[in-house]
């Protein structure tokens, strides 16, 4: 039988995928355990700067919950380490990339809103359809800080899917391609984020969430600490080295 999850890395950019399409990529109990176990493996690969999580096939990239199996267990309130939620339940401090390859509903929406960027097929289609189906999303408090108040309403409260391109106008979806070139546009995205300065790449990271979690002050200060060590970096050096000297620059991470 096949893994349910995969992990490969590609030219320092690690493919995360959900390898159930039979079952719309749904997240069954194998499937969420493989989802942590790559998780982690990815926070310990030195040799991976970027992680693309995806579903395999062109219908889903996660349909959600495994309803069936909900029904079955008589899930009331899912567990706090029921899926991962980066940055809310596990920390990922390398920069993440959902590569949205057909639905993505409920818990297929939470994985892809807690990445940082996100490509989409253009028959991609997203919702939060909780309600339709009695459950809750409580995951999805940080949903109108990614896109306007009232869009994010209208996502919560109707339940109804939104186009890869309309998810692109209202600011949760980064880019939209066709879905033959969803991969390779991924990768090379992944790949334009990991051939840059590593720590400047975490720093960058950890910068561009401060102001959700801060007041501006407070945030300006804690940006000012988050980068002096960059600044004090080898790497700091060897940018502007290069530079002069006409070449590629060697990044060391330090």
């Amino acid at each position: 039988m096949s893994e349910p999850v995969t992990y490969e890395v590609i030219d320092g950019v690690a493919w995360l995928t959900i390898n159930r399409p039979a079952a719309r990529n749904a997240l069954s109990a194998v499937v969420r355990e493989g989802l942590w176990e790559g998780t982690r493996r990815f926070n310990d690969d030195a040799d991976a700067r970027v992680l693309v999580l995806t579903g395999a096939g062109d219908k889903a990239f996660c349909a959600g919950g495994d309803l069936k199996e909900m029904a079955q267990n008589a899930l009331t309130v899912p567990p706090p380490d029921f899926a991962p939620q980066f940055g809310r339940n596990i920390e990922v401090a390398k920069p993440t990339i959902a590569a949205v390859n057909g639905v993505a509903f409920a818990g297929g929406f939470l994985l892809a809103q807690q990445c940082d960027l996100v490509v989409a097929a253009e028959h991609a289609t997203f919702a939060i359809t909780e309600v339709k189906v009695g459950r809750g999303a409580p995951w999805a408090a940080p949903l109108s800080w990614l896109v306007p108040a009232r869009i994010a309403l209208q996502i919560l409260l109707t339940g109804d899917a939104i186009s890869a391109h309309r998810a692109q106008e209202v600011g949760l979806v980064n880019e939209v391609v066709p879905a033959a070139q969803l991969h390779e546009r991924t990768q090379e995205l992944a790949g334009r984020i990991a051939a840059n300065a590593p720590l400047s790449v975490l720093a960058a990271k950890r910068t561009a969430y401060l102001s959700a979690q801060h007041r501006l002050d407070e945030a300006y200060a804690l940006a000012e600490r988050i980068w002096e060590p960059v600044y004090l970096s080898e790497d700091a050096q060897e940018g502007p080295r290069a530079f002069q000297e006409k070449r590629a620059p060697v990044w060391k991470g330090r």
